[in-house]
C-alpha cells in the first residue's frame, strides 16, 4: 500500500485598493467605504494570512489536508471573506414585496423592529426584529433592506418574511404576506 502526499489547499483572494483587511488570532476584519464588518473565522487546520504583493494585499487561505471536509470549510471561508469585501464596497440590498387580498396590512418601523398591523384582519400586530447594522426603508408595498453584513441583511428580510407566515389556513386561497422579491448587490437606487 502507498501512500501519497496531502497537498493541502491554498486560495488567494484580490483585496481592492479601498478596502483594508486584518487578521488577528481568529477574528478577521474587513473595512472599506461602506462600513466594516468583523467575524471570527477558526477551524482547526485552516491558516488565514495577508500578503502583500506589487499589484495589491492579497488574503491567503491554507490548510494543511485536503481532506473533502477541510476542502469545503476552507471554500466556505473564502466566501465569507468574498462577502465582506463585496459588502463594505458595494453593500447588500434584499427587497420585499407586500401582498394582501383580503385585509390591507399597515407595514411601520420602530427602532429596532418591523411592526405588521392588520395582517389578515388580525387585531395584535405582528413584530418582526431587524438585526444591528441594518438599514429598513418602507416605499408604500416595498421594503428595502440594506446594510455591509449579508447574514444580517438576509436574517432581518428572514424574519419579516416569517412574521407574515400563514398557519391554520389554506395557503392556495390565502396567499397574503410578505415575499422577497429581489437580491443582490446594492446598487445606491
Amino acid at each position: 500500500m502507498t501512500m501519497e502526499k496531502d497537498e493541502g489547499v491554498r486560495v488567494s483572494i484580490p483585496v481592492p485598493e479601498a478596502v483594508a483587511v486584518s487578521v488577528s488570532g481568529r477574528t478577521v476584519k474587513v473595512e472599506g467605504p461602506k462600513g466594516a464588518v468583523e467575524r471570527e473565522l477558526w477551524y482547526p487546520g485552516i491558516h488565514i494570512q495577508i500578503e502583500q504583493r506589487e499589484e495589491g494585499n492579497v488574503v491567503i487561505v491554507t490548510a494543511d489536508s485536503s481532506r473533502k471536509k477541510i476542502r469545503a470549510i476552507a471554500g466556505t471561508y473564502v466566501s465569507h471573506i468574498r462577502n465582506m469585501i463585496t459588502g463594505v464596497t458595494e453593500g447588500f440590498l434584499y427587497r420585499l414585496r407586500a401582498v394582501h387580498a383580503h385585509f390591507p396590512m399597515q407595514i411601520a418601523l420602530t427602532k429596532d423592529a418591523v411592526s405588521i398591523s392588520n395582517f389578515l384582519g388580525e387585531r395584535k400586530p405582528r413584530i418582526a426584529k431587524v438585526a444591528e447594522g441594518v438599514k429598513v426603508e418602507i416605499k408604500g408595498r416595498e421594503i428595502d433592506i440594506s446594510g455591509v453584513n449579508k447574514e444580517a441583511v438576509g436574517q432581518t428580510a428572514a424574519n419579516i418574511e416569517q412574521t407574515t407566515r400563514i398557519k391554520g389556513y389554506d395557503s392556495r386561497v390565502f396567499q397574503d404576506g410578505i415575499y422577497l422579491v429581489e437580491k443582490g448587490a446594492d446598487t445606491g437606487t
